[in-house]
């Protein structure tokens, strides 16, 4: 049994720099003609390999375990998939003071992806939280995301996101939904190969992604999108996901204090409720925003580093807290888990992951 290593300084995962990098190679180095045409087929395939991981990864009967704590996964539903977005729809205020329609777009979009998985459970550990409702939170949230995120896109954001129609649906559940059920059917014969190569396989996720945001912002670099962007919209962006961010904290704390949880289970709910996963966010917004993904995204990314650098310093900071030890914490808290997707390192290597 070790106590969990804690980070002694805020975090920059290195994802977000390669991911940086990537957009500058767009910037630098587009894809154009066959090579676009290229580009966009691999990124649709890598698409369609991600969620069919994600359907393989995803235990069944685990999750369907974890139902047993309703009101707690209820509550961090609620927060990813109704309080989020309401909060993008009061920041259409922003908007020109602050925000163009098209930052404002991909703010909102935000608001509308699942909550993120390895990093919750990275950072409610490290807090000495309720861990097996943060894996099962984070689960049920993208699993939820597949079909609630394209729904709440198509009510909200209308010819925003690209111009919903029978066949952007279709596109959807081609991409994301089939791929998905399909590693779910395939699980019981392929999820011993995935557990067994989780780390080759989540190379892979990573490398999709890099993918997909090269296809993107070459894109939008080809089209001229970048134009609309300007250094005092950046640090407006910046201002806007601060206040977001700070409230979603503030709310899914006090506000699961006030539902009445104990202090390990309010820890999973702020640390599941206030995040948004850039790994499922990313190949949605190629779906659902086509040429305009590179801006969508933006904002996404940007939220994402932000919150892991906030999250790093509040989950240290309750780890030290008068009733981190008390009868619902254990004193030490095993830093192997099993999460529906395998065993799980939920030391500081995990908390800067980009699930």
């Amino acid at each position: 049994m070790k106590r969990p290593h804690r980070p002694s300084r805020t975090p920059i995962d290195p994802y977000i720099l390669l991911l940086l990098g990537t957009v500058g190679l767009a910037a630098l180095l587009p894809a154009r003609g066959t090579g676009a045409a290229l580009a966009s087929g691999a990124s649709t395939a890598a698409i369609a390999l991600l969620f069919f991981l994600y359907g393989a990864r995803l235990s069944t009967r685990e999750a369907l375990d974890g139902l047993r704590h309703w009101r707690l996964h209820g509550t961090v539903l609620a927060c990813t998939f109704l309080v989020f977005p309401l909060l993008g729809l009061v920041a259409r205020g922003s908007v020109p003071v602050l925000l163009t329609d098209p930052l404002y777009q991909g703010l909102l979009f935000l608001t509308l992806v699942p909550s993120t998985v390895q990093s919750s459970i990275a950072f409610t550990s490290i807090a000495r939280g309720n861990v097996p409702a943060a894996i099962c939170a984070g689960s049920f949230s993208s699993l939820v995301g597949i079909v609630a995120t394209p729904l709440l896109a198509a009510a909200l954001l209308g010819g925003g996101a690209g111009g919903f129609s029978a066949d952007s649906v279709t596109k959807i559940v081609l991409q994301l939904l089939v791929p998905f059920v399909a590693g779910q059917v395939l699980r019981r014969w392929i999820g011993g190969f995935v557990t067994r190569h989780r780390k080759v396989l989540a190379l892979v996720d990573r490398g999709s992604i890099l993918l997909v945001v090269y296809t993107a912002f070459s894109q939008g670099m080809v089209r001229g999108v970048w134009s609309q962007v300007s250094p005092a919209r950046l640090g407006g962006l910046l201002a806007v996901e601060a206040v977001l961010l700070a409230v979603m904290l503030l709310l899914t704390w006090y506000g699961a204090r006030a539902l009445k949880f104990g202090r390990a289970d309010r820890i999973a709910i702020q640390f599941a409720g206030s995040k948004k996963s850039l790994a499922a966010g990313l190949p949605m917004a190629s779906v659902l925003f086509g040429a305009q993904a590179s801006l969508a995204v933006l904002p996404l990314m940007l939220f994402h580093q932000m919150q892991l650098m906030v999250c790093a310093v509040i989950a240290k900071r309750r780890s030290h807290d008068p009733g981190s030890l008390d009868a619902g914490t254990a004193e030490e808290v095993d830093v192997t888990v099993r999460s529906p997707a395998g065993p799980s390192r939920t030391g500081a290597g995990t908390g800067t992951r980009s699930g």
